[in-house]
């Protein structure tokens, strides 16, 4: 009997149950369609999807607003826009990108939309976006405006403001959003900017902890409302402030509140 084939002593020798060694044409065939590392072109896509999510926020913030083809980018943002108390602050940042350099880009690796970042992140990135920065402009909007204006039309009013303070020639004028009033620079809204790009989570830090700051200084100024803890913003403790001694210079009364229900106003 002539001697079995290199095949048939693998198969022969093969514990029972086990699968059949591969030959070499069909162990390439088999790294080719799942990848050399084992994976499916899904686990692919979602690996990439990850490294993807962990890139350093702010590298997708900048590449974001290279995209758009301007040497100068400004972004503007508010703060304060839900609260109950305190004044409506925006902020607006003007980055040049040829100016910008790469200690500038890795101070702010970290920079997103500011409610992403705790008090202390933001207190952080705050003197950064100032270095970085070739303009920033900040504004405030009184209580008193707010009610007599409407919220909106402030808010509109104060984004115009501080974008026309910081555009030069040339610049491109991103607002979170909302479309603005005319600035006389090109300007374009950007849904979700606070998270898409980089001047407007730039001008988002700067208002809010603008806005804190105030906040946290008339805690002295007006004391039992705790403006130190909630920075003017409805939560349950400011409204129970709210119900146990009334309303302070600082609170809106153009807000439909529950908080403003229980009091004889």
């Amino acid at each position: 009997m002539g001697r079995p084939s290199a095949s048939a002593c693998s198969e022969a020798g093969a514990e029972p149950g086990a699968a059949p060694s591969l030959s070499a044409p069909a162990a390439v065939s088999a790294a080719t369609s799942t990848g050399a590392t084992g994976s499916t072109p899904t686990t692919a896509r979602a690996a990439r999807r990850a490294r993807r999510r962990r890139r350093p926020s702010g590298s997708r913030l900048f590449r974001y607003d290279r995209s758009l083809g301007a040497r100068f980018v400004a972004g503007a943002d508010e703060a304060g826009r839900g609260c109950l108390a305190g004044p409506l602050v925006a902020a607006a940042v003007l980055f040049d990108y040829e100016a910008l350099t790469l200690s500038d880009l890795r101070s702010l690796s970290a920079l997103n939309d500011s409610k992403q970042h705790t008090a202390e992140g933001r207190a952080e990135l705050y003197p950064r976006v100032l270095r970085a920065a070739t303009r920033v402009a900040v504004t405030s909007r009184c209580v008193r405006g707010i009610d007599a204006r409407g919220l909106h039309k402030t808010n509109l009013a104060a984004l115009r403001d501080v974008l026309v303070r910081v555009g030069c020639e040339g610049s491109l004028c991103l607002s979170d959003g909302f479309p603005v009033p005319p600035t006389g620079f090109e300007q374009r809204p950007v849904v979700g900017g606070d998270a898409t790009s980089a001047a407007i989570a730039a001008a988002s830090v700067i208002a809010k902890v603008t806005r804190d700051r105030f906040m946290q200084r008339m805690e002295e100024r007006y004391p039992g409302w705790e403006f130190a803890a909630h920075v003017g913003y409805s939560t349950p403790e400011h409204r129970a402030a709210i119900g146990r001694q009334g309303v302070s210079p600082l609170h809106r009364m153009s807000f439909q509140s529950m908080a403003y229900q229980q009091l004889a106003l």
